[in-house]
């Protein structure tokens, strides 16, 4: 009877370090895959992250300096260049085509023309920036589900390690 009983307590000894093992095993790869799904979410929440930045700063809510500075930025960049450098010479060769190079309608739309440019792409760039914002965002909350996911998982996990410990202390009589 008592070479049963330590029998049977040796094997139940051997199950709950198995079942202890199997569960740190479990929390480890819990762990792993969330650390794996945030390092790979991690561009776009940091994305999502400077872009409602920008939008903040173009709408003025981060102040007046960082407003002016995000529109002379539109304003002194390549795009904006480029953009305004084509305008005004499609202008210029169309009344120079039809003979109103020095009129006044001619006048009036190149004055006209750099404004309207310069909203058109401020316009663009708050559109670019709230989807960049949306992608962050949505990759924040796919991060949030995971960190959830992950945590319900190693709770069990921890759950499963307390009662096989605790059947290895019962077979041993603790």
């Amino acid at each position: 009877s008592l070479g049963s009983a330590a029998l049977g307590a040796s094997a139940a000894n051997k199950a709950a370090s198995a079942q202890t093992k199997a569960a740190d095993a479990q929390v480890a790869e819990s762990r792993r895959q969330f650390d794996l799904v945030q390092s790979l979410l991690k561009p776009y929440v940091t994305a999502g992250t400077g872009a409602l930045s920008g939008q903040m700063n173009l709408m003025g809510l981060n102040g007046n300096p960082a407003q002016e500075t995000a529109i002379n930025d539109l304003a002194g960049g390549a795009q904006f260049g480029a953009l305004v450098g084509q305008g005004e010479e499609a202008l210029l060769a169309n009344a120079s085509a039809t003979g109103g190079l020095r009129g006044g309608n001619t006048q009036g739309a190149l004055a006209q023309f750099r404004p309207q440019m310069l909203q058109s792409l401020i316009d663009r760039q708050l559109a670019g920036l709230g989807g960049l914002a949306a992608n962050g965002q949505n990759a924040a909350a796919q991060t949030g589900a995971a960190a959830q996911t992950a945590g319900g998982q190693v709770i069990n996990a921890l759950g499963d390690r307390g009662a096989a410990q605790a059947g290895g202390y019962l077979a041993h009589g603790e």
